[in-house]
C-alpha cells in the first residue's frame, strides 16, 4: 500500500515542487519537451531531469497567474458559478427522487427507475446532439444554463442515493407515519440525517466530475471568458512550463481539500451505496 501511495502521489509532488522553480530551472530540466530536434532524438543518452527540490524557490509563476493577468481568476470563478449550482441542484433533486424510488410505492416504479438509469449509461457523445438542439430551441445556447440544467437533472445522483436509502429500514418510516409525520417531515428529519455519508460522497464525486469537464464548455460556450478553469490549461503555451505547473497546482487544490475534508464520509458513502470502481 505504501508503494502504491507513493506512485499515485508522485505526480502531485512533482507538480508542486516544479511550480516553485524558476522558468530557467524548469527549462533546463525539461528542455527536451517541445523542442526536440533530430540531434536530440538520435541521442539516446538524453533524459528529463525530475528534480524533487528546486535550486531556487520562486513564486513568480503564481504571481503571473494570480496578479499579472485576470484570465485565471475569471475562469476560476466561472468554474465556481458552474459547478456549485450543479452540485446543489443535483443533490436536492437526487435526494428527493431517490426517496421516491426507494420508499414510496407506486405503479411502474421499477420500470421508471430502469428507464431513468439507462440515461446514465449513455456516453456524453450520444446525448450531445439532443442537448445542443434543446438548448438552442430554449434559447440557452452559449449561456451557463445550457450546462447547469442538464447537470442538475443527471441520473447518477439518483442512482447512488437510492442504493444508499435501500439500507434504511422501512420500519422507521412506518413509526413516523404513526406519529402523524408526512413525507416531507420524514424526508427532512429521518432520511436526510441517515444518508449524510451518501450525500457527502455524492458531492465529492460531482465536484470532481464537473470541475474537470471540458467537452460541455467547449461546445455550449463560445465566449472564452465564460469558459471554466478546466479549459485554461489547454491555452498555456509550450514555453510556459512554470505557469503550467503553477496553474495545475491551483487547479488541483480545491479537489484535494474537498477530498481530505470529506474523506471518511466519502469512503463510507461509497461502501454503503454498493458502487465499486
Amino acid at each position: 500500500m505504501f508503494v502504491i501511495a507513493v506512485v499515485l502521489l508522485f505526480p502531485i509532488v512533482i507538480t508542486f515542487t516544479n511550480s516553485l522553480m524558476t522558468e530557467q530551472e524548469i527549462g533546463i530540466n525539461y528542455g527536451l519537451i517541445g523542442e526536440m530536434n533530430e540531434t536530440s532524438l538520435d541521442d539516446t543518452n538524453t533524459f528529463v531531469n525530475l528534480k524533487l527540490l528546486p535550486d531556487l524557490l520562486s513564486l513568480e509563476q503564481y504571481g503571473e497567474i494570480l496578479v499579472s493577468g485576470p484570465k485565471f481568476l475569471i475562469m476560476f470563478w466561472n468554474s465556481v458559478f458552474l459547478v456549485v449550482p450543479i452540485i446543489v441542484g443535483q443533490t436536492l433533486v437526487a435526494a428527493l427522487a431517490a426517496y421516491a424510488f426507494s420508499k414510496l410505492k407506486f405503479r411502474g416504479r421499477e420500470t421508471m427507475f430502469l428507464v431513468y438509469v439507462l440515461t446514465m449509461l449513455m456516453p456524453f457523445q450520444v446525448t450531445l446532439v439532443p442537448n445542443y438542439i434543446m438548448a438552442d430551441k430554449l434559447g440557452l445556447l452559449h449561456t451557463a444554463n445550457a450546462i447547469i440544467l442538464p447537470g442538475i437533472f443527471a441520473a447518477f445522483g439518483v442512482f447512488m442515493l437510492r442504493q444508499f436509502m435501500l439500507y434504511i429500514p422501512y420500519a422507521y418510516i412506518e413509526a413516523a407515519k404513526l406519529d402523524g409525520a408526512g413525507h416531507l417531515r420524514i424526508f427532512c428529519t429521518i432520511i436526510v440525517p441517515m444518508v449524510k455519508p451518501g450525500i457527502a460522497a455524492l458531492i465529492v464525486l460531482l465536484f470532481v466530475d464537473y470541475w474537470n469537464m471540458v467537452e460541455q464548455p467547449l461546445i455550449f460556450l463560445d465566449d472564452p471568458f465564460k469558459q471554466p478553469l478546466s479549459v485554461y490549461l489547454a491555452t498555456i503555451n509550450e514555453d510556459e512550463l512554470g505557469v503550467a505547473f503553477a496553474a495545475s497546482m491551483l487547479y488541483m487544490t480545491p479537489m484535494l481539500l474537498l477530498f481530505l475534508y470529506a474523506e471518511s464520509y466519502f469512503i463510507e458513502g461509497i461502501q454503503l451505496s454498493g458502487i465499486k470502481g
